[in-house]
């Protein structure tokens, strides 16, 4: 499979894609294995408490290197943070209090402060999530901004997959039916696919690096804990 970077005419491979260049890259990319892995292992034998209760910090980092690694941000990239988190926090919001969209669910305690039953740091998820699906999409379909969101959209709802059978167990949140029904996965993609159309039209260079690594750290991390 073939990445075509922006700007750059000649095709990338996946090994190219994920080899980091920059010092910058090359550090932040080995730290957000350090700390998962980290974690994992933390969870798995360690103090589990412990270990999920710095979810937050976790988050807040990973979302601080994935900032300093993107390309010539402007204020269009700004739009495009502002659209994930503010649509983002809305949907939580109405599904948290009213079981709309998503279903009928509520928040645990390890996600840190919250807004009208919403951690604040779910907001800044939505964004990173669509910065790191939407490098990817651009990866896949360079000059075709509608179906670079479309895939990125359907990597935002793959990866919520991946997490759903985890978060109650870690604490994150827990739907009243006790599984995420389909409402979840369908309501993922309508709310993920304007934010990814933002991001397609809004940044103009991605970052792809970064972003495929995180996105791998997603699958991984909680695919090892959806698997026992």
């Amino acid at each position: 499979m073939y990445f075509c970077r922006a700007n750059i005419a000649k095709r990338m491979t996946i090994t190219q894609l994920l080899t980091p260049k920059e010092r910058t890259t090359q550090i932040s990319v080995a730290m957000i294995w350090l700390f998962h892995i980290s974690g994992a292992l933390g969870i798995l034998y360690g103090n589990r408490e412990f270990f999920l209760q710095t979810t937050p910090i976790n988050l807040f980092f990973t979302l601080v290197l994935l900032f300093v690694n993107l390309k010539n941000p402007d204020r269009r990239m700004a739009r495009a943070a502002i659209l994930a988190f503010t649509l983002g926090m809305l949907v939580e919001i109405l599904g948290v209090n009213y079981g709309l969209i998503f279903g009928s669910y509520s928040y645990g305690e390890n996600l840190g402060v919250k807004i009208l039953g919403v951690p604040v740091l779910i907001g800044a998820n939505w964004v990173m999530l669509s910065f790191i699906t939407g490098a990817m999409g651009d990866a896949l379909f360079r000059n075709n901004k509608l179906l670079a969101a479309i895939s990125g959209a359907v990597l935002m709802v793959l990866i919520d997959l991946v997490i759903e059978p985890v978060a109650p167990i870690f604490d994150y949140w827990t739907f009243t039916e006790h599984v995420a029904p389909l409402s979840n996965y369908i309501g993922w993609f309508l709310v993920a696919l304007p934010i990814q159309l933002g991001v397609q039209y809004w940044i103009r260079e991605k970052e792809y690096t970064f972003s495929a690594h995180l996105v791998l750290v997603h699958f991984l991390f909680f695919g090892v804990f959806a698997l026992q």
